[in-house]
């Protein structure tokens, strides 16, 4: 298990790790996640995440670097959570106790993810954090898994 796992406010410089993360072939093979180019990305970060007073996000700590990042936003009556973590703190126990700790600070419930159906790793991750998987649903071509915290779909 992961030690040294904090949160904190997102800094201008944590972007440049976020971004090179979302480039990591694969991530994206896992995920099914277009990466952005540099400047989509970093428009998307400053008008909808940074920018929107009604997304919780943070930035994921290990050791003093920069991990990834946990987000919490509305879509719709509902509200999602997603994140993103370097592939060098996969399998570390670092999503585990980030999401744990993030969840203890987004209180909102019910709380929904929908990761693709082939991400086990995350679908593993949701479900160890108190997730239950309720259906899927389709997002373009990919078939997701709906898991929620705290209700029902």
């Amino acid at each position: 298990m992961e030690t040294g796992v904090r949160l904190r406010d997102v800094e201008q410089a944590d972007l440049e790790a976020f971004l090179a993360y979302e480039h990591d072939p694969e991530a994206v093979r896992r995920s099914r996640f277009p990466p952005r180019e540099r400047e989509a990305f970093m428009a998307h970060w400053k008008a909808k995440v940074l920018g929107d007073p009604t997304v919780f996000v943070q930035t994921v700590v290990v050791d003093g670097e920069t991990a990834g990042n946990i987000v919490a936003w509305w879509e719709g009556e509902r509200r999602y959570i997603g994140y993103w973590f370097g592939r060098p703190y996969w399998g570390r126990g670092t999503g585990t106790g980030a999401l744990t700790a993030f969840l203890e600070r987004e209180t909102v419930r019910p709380l929904y993810a929908d990761p693709v159906i082939g991400n086990t790793g995350s679908v593993r991750l949701l479900e160890k954090c108190g997730f239950v998987a309720t259906g899927t649903v389709k997002h373009g071509e990919n078939e997701h898994v709906v898991l929620v915290l705290g209700g029902s779909a």
